[in-house]
């Protein structure tokens, strides 16, 4: 099994850095320009979901944050946020867009399995498309419980699994067909590279509650109206995901 893990992480570790030589160092700016939070592919705005509430004055980790443009925005409100990501090319981007748009914060390079940081430290643990699909959530949700105070909040942002069963085995759009069995989708390795886990809503709940949380809510995320396809995550597309949820927010409360 650890093994398996640290391969898993090496072939994670390479996709990412090619992602970021690709794409998301170029969309860096815009992200840490925009003026408020956003959700996912489709940018759903904060503010119509609610998950975050206020967060001046809170001791925040992004896992896995790539770029670390959620930690941006958490900081202009007030938050107190540390950045954690597995890959290094991500946050040399990241420490550029501290230079260039600001403002700045902690980044470290740790994996979201074993994080480096202290126990009871922490208001809120929060990742967007990170941690929840990249890492073994058997590993990363025990961990995030671990940083958390008492009541802290976890919020975690994720493909929806039924995204991940329409997904072709040879990677491209959802389209309108299941192609693989529900548990298939636990822990999918893609042939472009890449090892992902998409659990069942059962699994995620029964996994948050071996971890020491309460399940406080799960928001289903379509496409909003005016928005288009994204330019480089090819997952679903805007027609796909006005009819069926492309993303699943997860809320959940430290026992």
């Amino acid at each position: 099994m650890a093994e398996v893990q640290g391969s898993d992480k090496a072939r994670n570790r390479a996709l990412w850095a090619v992602v970021n030589e690709r794409f998301t160092d170029a969309a860096a700016e815009d992200m840490w320009s925009r003026p408020d939070p956003v959700w996912g592919i489709f940018a759903v705005p904060e503010p119509d979901i609610g998950v975050l509430g206020r967060v001046h004055g809170l001791d925040v980790v992004e896992l896995a944050c790539g770029t670390a443009y959620f930690s941006a925005w958490l900081a202009r409100a007030g938050a107190n946020p540390v950045a954690v990501d597995f890959s290094h090319e991500q946050l040399m981007t990241a420490r550029r867009m501290q230079t260039q748009v600001g403002p700045t914060f902690p980044l470290i390079q740790g994996d979201g399995e074993q994080v480096p940081l202290a126990s009871g430290r922490y208001d809120l643990v929060v990742s967007e498309h990170g941690a929840a699909a990249w890492c073994d959530p058997e590993r990363w949700l025990p961990e995030a419980a671990r940083m958390l105070r008492p009541g802290g909040r976890l919020v975690f942002l994720t493909n929806s699994h039924l995204s991940a069963l329409c997904v072709p085995a040879d990677e491209g759009l959802a389209g309108d067909r299941l192609l693989r069995g529900q548990r298939e989708a636990y822990r999918v390795s893609w042939s472009g590279g890449g090892v992902e886990f998409h659990p069942s809503h059962g699994d995620w709940v029964r996994l948050l509650r071996t971890a020491g949380f309460e399940v406080v809510a799960m928001h289903e995320l379509y496409a909003p109206a005016d928005s288009n396809d994204h330019s480089f995550y090819e997952i679903v597309s805007k027609d796909w995901a006005s009819r069926w949820p492309a993303e699943e927010l997860w809320v959940a409360e430290r026992s």
